[in-house]
């Protein structure tokens, strides 16, 4: 199951954002505090993506809000972007976490977790059409440019893909170099 049949028709990013609040198309809503939509202005030229929310992230109801927010955002100011004239967001929209203690412990979302939020990014890219767009990580790099991907044999490089004209990928551990 995928959260195909949710995308709307004609979708704007607040009918995306409406519709993906209710999402059930995998089980991580049981655990996420809610889904974590991508945010930034449909113009923007260019187009972050990275594997999931983490718990701040979950707790705020934002994208990049935590530590790797944070990481983000240095390197966009390094860089000379504005966070505002980007688009970030987060393959997988829920929060994929196990208890340890009283922390969330971030886990790896499956193939299955990744497929059913696939369309919502998919329709994010459709509505913004980026000129740039930017993996943050393995798993973002896979969702959208195939499983065979390797972040480490082609990190920083761009490659051809019909998703915009110019996509690359980073490491996502703060090696953001976008500059």
């Amino acid at each position: 199951e995928t959260a195909a049949p949710l995308i709307p028709p004609h979708p704007t990013l607040p009918k995306l954002r409406a519709e993906a609040a209710g999402c059930r198309a995998c089980d991580l809503w049981e655990r996420g505090t809610q889904t974590v939509f991508g945010e930034g202005r449909r113009t923007a030229r260019i187009l972050l993506v990275g594997e999931q929310p983490g718990d701040r992230e979950d707790l705020e109801g934002r994208p990049f809000v935590g530590p790797a927010g944070l990481l983000l955002d240095r390197a966009l100011e390094e860089a000379g972007i504005a966070r505002a004239d980007a688009y970030v967001t987060n393959a997988v929209k829920h929060f994929k976490w196990e208890p340890r203690g009283k922390k969330r412990i971030h886990q790896k979302p499956n193939a299955v977790e990744i497929a059913a939020c696939r369309p919502w990014l998919e329709a994010e890219l459709a509505v913004v059409k980026p000129h740039v767009l930017v993996c943050l990580g393995a798993t973002a790099a896979q969702t959208l440019l195939g499983k065979s991907f390797r972040v480490t044999k082609s990190r920083g490089v761009f490659v051809a893909s019909p998703l915009a004209p110019r996509v690359l990928a980073q490491d996502d551990d703060g090696g953001l170099r976008l500059g």
